[in-house]
């Protein structure tokens, strides 16, 4: 798991391009909250918007992931450990008033992005 990275993976990568394609300008792998042990992958301090782009595999899609066969306990137990943690995260966010966006691996960059801008246009008109 070491060689797995935890930042500037390809899906974040492309991401990242898409919004900065469209002017966006962001913190990469930055932590939301002061209270918050835990990193977004991309963060809009002012509208206070976090991104977090979630793999297939380590999150449990429900499209795409997929249940090793060896050691199969270990691996369902961490995932749904992780999965659970996401939903911490979110509530977490969620009453220290941050909106959260979940982008999944698979997603189309250019899509994801589309969503991104519509929550940080909901966030600024909301102000």
């Amino acid at each position: 798991m070491q060689g797995n990275r935890k930042r500037d993976t390809r899906p974040e990568l492309a991401l990242r391009s898409a919004l900065h394609r469209r002017g966006l300008r962001y913190r990469v792998n930055a932590r939301p909250a002061s209270s918050l042990s835990r990193r977004a992958d991309i963060v809009f301090r002012r509208q206070k918007v976090a991104i977090f782009v979630d793999g297939c595999f380590w999150h449990g899609c429900p499209e795409h992931g997929t249940s090793p066969r060896t050691n199969s306990g270990y691996w369902r137990a961490k995932i749904a450990r992780n999965i659970e943690r996401d939903r911490q995260t979110d509530v977490e966010l969620a009453s220290a008033g941050w909106a959260v966006v979940r982008v999944w691996e698979h997603e189309a960059p250019e899509e994801a992005a589309g969503r991104i801008m519509e929550a940080l246009e909901m966030r600024d008109r909301g102000r």
